[in-house]
């Protein structure tokens, strides 16, 4: 049993080396933090999407901003489309493919940003949904993993992708996944909260409660 835990945590930590290895990534994280914080900045909210097990990663993004991470700030506006109520009618009335793409085109307003998830890069409801916002004038920051040649087919401006190593394993990838989102709350928060320290609001600069 050992055995498995050590190989596993080896097998993480080897993404992970992978994924810094490339400074490329590092870029286009400070890029796509700071396309979210000045969205924010400018009054606008993120949207966030995915399936499965990154269904909860966008959920997570979500809570973190209208909650709090790291500050005791004011909430920031972002919503996961994940009302049960809504996915299953949507599903059952239009098809599964388009249950993000129909809220995209519903709520989304040019100046919007998407935080689109697929841990393949061929989920065909987030690549509707990557089409809707970009019919819409929202910034898109994708993540995927390895370099799903499709992607670069994808025209658009107003996309980001941000891509982990390649495997045959999703877990893999989703643990890269969340410490990009991770760092993405982060550098918003730095963004928007500079000079505010950890406990107090951000906008009496007193300290407060957790």
């Amino acid at each position: 049993m050992k055995r498995i835990i050590e190989n596993s945590l080896a097998a993480a930590r080897e993404s992970l080396d992978q994924f810094i290895k490339y400074p490329k990534n590092l870029d286009l994280i400070e890029e796509a933090g700071r396309i979210m914080a000045n969205a924010l900045k400018a009054g606008h909210k993120i949207i966030s999407c995915g399936n499965g097990g990154s269904l909860c990663d966008a959920t997570h993004f979500a809570e973190e901003l209208t909650g709090r991470y790291r500050h005791n700030r004011v909430p920031l506006p972002a919503i996961a489309i994940n009302d049960p109520a809504y996915l299953t009618c949507v599903g059952n009335d239009f098809g599964f493919e388009e249950v993000f793409s129909r809220y995209v085109m519903a709520v989304g307003n040019p100046g919007d940003v998407l935080l689109a998830i697929t841990t393949s890069g061929y989920s065909s409801n987030i690549l509707k949904a990557i089409s809707a916002a970009g019919q819409k004038g929202l910034k898109i920051i994708m993540l995927t993993s390895g370099r799903p040649e499709h992607l670069q087919e994808m025209k658009n401006s107003n996309l980001t992708i941000l891509s982990a190593p390649a495997s045959d394993y999703s877990d893999r990838v989703q643990e890269i996944h969340i410490k990009i989102i991770h760092i993405l709350i982060e550098l918003i928060e730095t963004h928007l909260v500079v000079g505010v320290e950890p406990g107090s609001d951000p906008v009496s600069g007193k300290g407060v409660s957790a």
